[in-house]
């Protein structure tokens, strides 16, 4: 059962790329680790799907309106997930929602059981290629959140086995 982390975002867009700054680091401190694949979703269209419909888990990184101070990090686990980006879906910058993606993946059957979002509230999203001080300070525990989260889904796993 392979995990998908999955980092959404456009880098040109400021604290809207943070899902593939925290891909790109992650991909830099987690090298070579099996069943794990990290990748940069850009700003998500269909051909995502495909990468979701093999995945035994899900981790989706990036930029959510949270009503919250910039950097908060908050984390939608199964049905919270489904409810949070399907009341978010019309306040998305890419071109296509995340709701459509797993819509396609749930019609086919195969919407990964173990999946999460991981937001991050931004700051800033305008032309730029840096995050602001708030969003780049909460990378190192997004990362954290992500290995936390892949651990428990393994014993999970582990203990049903």
């Amino acid at each position: 059962m392979n995990t998908l982390v999955l980092g959404l975002g456009n880098t040109l867009l400021g604290d809207e790329g943070v899902g593939v700054h925290i891909i790109q680091q992650m991909q830099q401190d987690n090298a070579g680790i099996d069943d794990i694949t990290y990748l940069d979703g850009g700003t998500l269209s269909f051909t995502l799907a495909g990468y979701i419909e093999e995945a035994g888990n899900l981790i989706i990184i990036d930029a959510a309106q949270l009503n919250s101070s910039p950097g908060v990090i908050k984390v939608y686990e199964g049905e919270a997930m489904d409810q949070f980006v399907t009341g978010n879906r019309n306040k998305s910058v890419h071109e296509v929602n995340i709701t459509d993606i797993l819509s396609l993946a749930h019609l086919t059957g195969h919407l990964p059981e173990r999946r999460a979002l991981i937001g991050i509230q931004p700051q800033l999203i305008d032309w730029g290629d840096t995050l602001s001080e708030p969003v780049a300070q909460a990378i190192p525990q997004v990362c954290k959140i992500t290995r936390d989260l892949i651990q428990r889904w393994e014993r999970e796993k582990e203990v049903l086995a």
